[in-house]
């Protein structure tokens, strides 16, 4: 079942070869939606600069050739050549009628399915997710959710920051406060309360500071004891995560974390090689690997350092070891970094020295997915009134307890338990969707009341949009209304609905083809809107014709199992009532 674009791609390419050889049989046909038909060939003026002939001759030849008559009606030709094409009524409906019946809805089956190893969320050991965390873990997980239903094998990976020179100090601090103490269990709660006590602990210097150092040597050199305690810090921690995770919704798993402390004993390893190979040299009594293509301000090769002067490793040779195992043992064919746009320069580094160590085979894309920041009404990073970072639960908790308001005063029929699920799902939803309806390299600027609105490019209405179908649908089997097995199509607006419907799996392979959530949104978007007016242009409960409310039904309920399924893409629940 081709979408109308692909449909009307294959049978203008068969008539470019037929019209001009066999060699134009792969030109780009340039179907695009029109505003003076449903769509447009715009290929002519491209055709005729290869030919040496007038663009319009070029269309006149191209309409004698093409065999649309299964499809559209005849194309017309405007302007200097452009095709304007007019689809049959009845085809549309025979799409829609396979649309319905297809599991997929449309979207393609992938000629390979790939493995996807997508790195994201990423939160530290012992600290709170504050707002920053919010777009890598929400636009990872569409990313994920999207890819799957695809047909791609996707595994996450929650690279944690779980070791380094931190962990001295809050082993420390947690054996002075006692592992069952009431202290400990902030870390379950509130993570940067003990963090920050065990800092000014640290930095108060001392004893303390002095246990603090040795610790971190004790620990990284894999003593039992150190290890133990380490274990337990990231145990509660993990159960902070799973608070945050559960009330976002978003698929990540304890078999997800990858933190950095998986690649501890690849390290060493993995500087030895790059060493053995050439790739690293010393410099400045650092190994460094200086990776083709990259200068600094000074017009000097820029190094990415993989051990430090001190012996100590960083981001780099754990990112280098991740690509490594990501590739050689977990088979990746695309890998994609869900990351802070200001990482930029340091992946593509790391992507260059895992190429120049053979570690990355071209066959192998490796992407970072950047991720912009999320503002206050400043125009500056979110922050709370003190200047701190947002704590990201308290952001979410903010949106839930704002919903449930208004769920309060529009719907106070509603059980209970019932308007306490609704305010989640149009809490979260919002706070979500505004997220990923934003490219996600760009900023955005954190406005709840715009967000939680039930007009406009946002998570509510799209939702009310399901519940308003589902409500219709209830209203039809009270009065012995059954969908039929096919949706009818008519009339303009229900032309028009339905070829938002079709182009529902061409949008899906898009976004999971360049990781941008953002356009699904704004199909969604598109997609409510046409079934708005064909709500208003096609009555569905009113009149004496079983028939055609039966199929008017049916494609209501059709927009509804893609706005669904959509939603669920993007990681959004739809309650069944508003």
């Amino acid at each position: 079942m081709p979408a109308p674009e692909i449909a009307l791609t294959e049978r203008f390419q068969s008539a470019f070869a037929s019209a001009f050889g066999p060699e134009y049989a792969d030109a780009d046909p340039i179907i695009r939606p029109s505003q003076f038909a449903d769509f447009q060939c715009n290929a002519a003026m491209g055709l005729a600069k290869r030919l040496g002939r007038k663009p319009r001759d070029i269309a006149t030849d191209i309409l004698a050739a093409v065999d649309l008559d299964d499809i559209a009606e005849t194309p017309e030709i405007a302007g200097p050549g452009f095709l304007n094409i007019r689809l049959r009524t009845a085809w549309i409906a025979d799409q829609a009628g396979q649309l319905a019946a297809d599991p997929r809805l449309g979207a393609p089956v992938p000629e390979h399915a790939d493995t996807v190893v997508i790195d994201y969320s990423a939160p530290n050991v012992a600290k709170e997710m504050h707002v920053g965390h919010l777009r890598t873990t929400v636009v990872g997980d569409s990313i994920a959710r999207t890819l799957e239903k695809l047909g791609h094998t996707v595994i996450r990976q929650n690279h944690v920051g779980d070791w380094g020179t931190p962990f001295g100090m809050l082993i420390e601090h947690l054996l002075e406060v006692g592992e069952d103490s009431a202290e400990a269990e902030q870390l379950k709660t509130d993570p940067n309360s003990f963090y920050q006590a065990a800092r000014a602990a640290f930095d108060a210097g001392g004893d303390f500071a002095d246990r603090a150092r040795k610790r971190v040597a004790t620990l990284q050199s894999g003593d039992g004891e150190s290890l133990r305690i380490w274990a337990q810090l990231v145990e509660l921690s993990k159960q902070y995560f799973h608070r945050i995770y559960d009330m976002l919704g978003v698929t990540l798993t304890d078999a997800d974390l990858a933190g950095e402390s998986t690649y501890n004993d690849q390290l060493e390893i993995v500087c030895k090689d790059l060493e053995a190979e050439g790739i690293a040299t010393i410099s400045d009594g650092a190994l460094c690997v200086f990776p083709e293509g990259f200068t600094g301000r000074d017009e000097q090769p820029l190094p990415l350092i993989v051990r430090k002067s001190d012996g100590g490793y960083g981001y780099a040779t754990t990112d280098l070891a991740a690509v490594r195992h990501r590739v050689r043992d977990l088979g990746a064919d695309r890998i994609a970094y869900v990351v802070g746009t200001a990482q930029e320069l340091h992946f593509q580094m790391v992507f260059t020295a895992a190429r120049e160590a053979g570690w990355l085979p071209a066959e192998v894309d490796a992407q970072h997915v950047k991720i912009g920041s999320v503002l206050g009404e400043d125009g500056k990073i979110l922050r709370t009134r003190s200047g701190a970072s947002l704590r990201l639960m308290a952001l979410l908790e903010e949106a839930v307890a704002t919903a449930r308001t208004v769920i309060d005063e529009m719907r106070p029929d509603l059980p209970e338990s019932e308007r306490t699920q609704i305010a989640h799902d149009i809490g979260i939803g919002a706070v979500k969707y505004a997220d990923l309806s934003t490219a996600h390299d760009s900023d955005y600027t954190f406005d709840l009341d715009r967000m939680l609105a039930l007009t406009g490019n946002t998570a509510p209405y799209l939702q009310y949009a399901v519940a308003r179908i589902r409500s219709i649908s209830r209203k039809a089997e009270a009065q012995g209304i059954v969908a039929a097995a096919s949706p009818r199509i008519e009339n303009d607006a229900e032309r028009a609905l339905a070829l938002q419907l079709l182009d529902f799996g061409p949008t899906l392979a898009t976004v999971g083809a360049a990781y941008e959530p953002h356009r699904l949104c704004a199909y969604l978007f598109s997609l409510a809107q046409a079934f708005t007016a064909f709500y208003d242009a096609s009555p569905i409960l009113q009149g004496s014709d079983d028939q055609l409310r039966s199929g008017r039904l049916a494609l209501a309920q059709l927009t509804e199992t893609v706005l669904v399924e959509g939603l669920d893409a993007l990681g959004v629940n739809a309650p069944q009532r508003m």
